[in-house]
């Protein structure tokens, strides 16, 4: 039984290596197929604001590979909106930039209403989207 044992092992190793169009190293990891899947993250969340001021430090959003690191070649096309909206606010700014490096700054974001408890949503196409961290907006 044990040959055969060797020759199954073998062959689940060996078709699990070399399975698909591509293998391509990411830090050491084969992934088959082809670019390992990104997903956002929120390096810069958003802060507390005053309605229909830029929140400032600049939002950002990094897409992250499969360790979790930041995803320098990824340039895509990232999209924020609201998450949790508690009082109907709009938000306001540019809500789609390229990411330079694996990451997109959106430096002129605001929301109109006054409300506790926002989050912002970043998403992006072949990425996991993310929610952030909440946040308020006060009454000027």
């Amino acid at each position: 039984m044990r040959p055969t044992w060797y020759a199954v092992m073998a062959a689940t190793v060996v078709g699990t290596a070399c399975i698909g169009p591509t293998a391509t190293g990411v830090r050491g990891i084969a992934t088959l197929g082809g670019t390992p899947t990104d997903q956002l993250a929120f390096p810069v969340q958003p802060s507390g604001a005053v309605a229909g001021q830029i929140i400032t430090p600049a939002v950002q959003l990094a897409a992250l590979d499969s360790l979790g690191n930041t995803d320098l070649s990824f340039t895509g096309a990232v999209t924020v909106s609201l998450g949790n909206n508690p009082v109907g606010g709009i938000l306001g700014g540019t809500l789609t930039v390229g990411a330079v490096n694996g990451v997109a700054s959106f430096g002129n974001l605001t929301i109109s209403v006054a409300g506790t408890g926002y989050t912002l949503v970043g998403s992006a196409s072949g990425a996991k989207n993310t929610t952030s961290d909440a946040f308020n907006i006060t009454s000027p």
